[in-house]
C-alpha cells in the first residue's frame, strides 16, 4: 500500500492525540484534526462529535486514511461510552466506507483483555490470541470496535490495524506502566507502521515500547514494520522507591487490567 499522505486523526486534542500532531508530520503526512474540543492554535481543525455525521462525511473527504483516537478513554456510565464509543465508532466505519477510505487505525485498549492475569515471573507473554476480557464499559467498547472493524474487513474491504494501546504518556507514572508504557515516539513509529504495512487486512497488535518489564507479545506489530526503540526500564528505580513493587496478593496488581478491574478511573465529563 502507498504511504498514506492526508490522514484524518481524531481525538486531536486528547492527550495522546496531541502528541501525535507534533510526532506524524516529520514522516510526511499532513494531517487533517477533529475533536469534539477547540484545538488552540489550530485554526482549520474541525470541531465535531463523532454522533454529526455530516461533519464525519465532510472530515473523511480526500483523505487517504484514518488514525481513530476519539472516544471516551476512561470508564464512564455506560449510556455515555455507548455514544461516544461505540456509536462514535460505527459513524467513523460508515462515513469512511461511503467515501472509499481503504485503511483505518483503531485506537483499542490493553482493558480489551483488562482480566487477563498478568504475567509473574517466568510466566510467558501474554499472546494476542489470548480471550479477551474486558474489565470496564470502556473495555467493552474497544472489544466492539475490534469487531466492528473486522466486520468492515470482511463485508466492505476496508483494512484496519487495531492498536490494543497501553499508555502513551512522556514518561511513566506508575510501576504498572513500566510494563505496558509505550513513548511517544514508539507510538508514532507504531502509527507510521500501522499506516504503511501492506495486506494488513484486519489486525490486531499490542501497543508499547520494548520494555524490559514487558507482558505482552510485540511480535504482531513487528509484523507490520515497528521497530520500538524506548523501553521504561530508566524510570523503574524512582517509581517503585515511591510505590513499591506490585504485589500478587493485591487485587490492582493481579490483572493486566490494573485499578480498571477493581475500581476503575472515571471519565470526568
Amino acid at each position: 500500500m502507498p504511504a498514506p499522505r492526508t490522514v484524518l486523526l481524531t481525538g486531536a486534542a486528547g492527550g495522546m492525540g496531541t502528541l501525535m500532531r507534533e510526532l506524524l508530520p516529520p514522516y510526511g503526512y499532513q494531517l487533517r484534526l477533529l475533536d469534539q474540543l477547540p484545538i488552540e492554535g489550530e485554526p482549520e481543525a474541525i470541531t465535531a462529535d463523532l454522533s454529526d455525521r455530516d461533519a464525519l462525511r465532510e472530515a473523511v473527504r480526500g483523505v487517504d486514511a484514518i488514525i481513530h483516537l476519539a472516544g471516551i478513554s476512561l470508564e464512564a456510565p455506560f449510556e455515555k461510552i455507548l455514544r461516544a464509543n461505540i456509536e462514535g465508532t460505527y459513524n467513523v466505519y460508515e462515513a469512511a466506507r461511503e467515501a472509499g477510505v481503504r485503511r483505518i487505525v483503531f485506537a483499542s485498549s490493553n482493558h480489551v483483555v483488562g482480566f487477563t492475569p498478568r504475567p509473574v515471573g517466568d510466566d510467558p507473554l501474554i499472546p494476542l490470541d489470548t480471550p479477551r476480557r474486558p474489565d470496564t464499559y470502556y473495555g467493552l467498547s474497544k472489544a466492539f470496535g475490534e469487531d466492528l472493524a473486522a466486520f468492515y474487513w470482511d463485508k466492505h474491504g476496508i483494512e484496519t490495524v487495531a492498536i490494543r494501546i497501553g499508555s502513551c504518556f512522556p514518561e511513566p507514572t506508575t510501576v504498572r506502566m513500566l510494563s505496558i508504557w509505550m513513548s511517544p515516539a514508539d507510538g508514532a513509529r507504531l502509527l507510521h507502521a500501522a499506516l504503511t504495512a501492506e495486506n494488513v487486512g484486519f489486525t490486531t497488535v499490542y501497543g508499547s515500547s520494548a520494555n524490559t518489564r514487558l507482558w505482552w507479545d510485540l511480535s504482531s506489530a513487528r509484523a507490520l514494520g515497528y521497530e520500538p526503540q524506548d523501553d521504561s526500564e530508566p524510570y523503574a528505580a524512582k517509581l517503585i522507591a515511591e510505590q513499591g513493587e506490585l504485589e500478587p496478593g493485591n487485587p490492582d496488581h493481579a490483572y493486566l487490567g490494573g485499578a480498571f478491574c477493581t475500581n476503575p478511573p472515571i471519565w470526568p465529563r
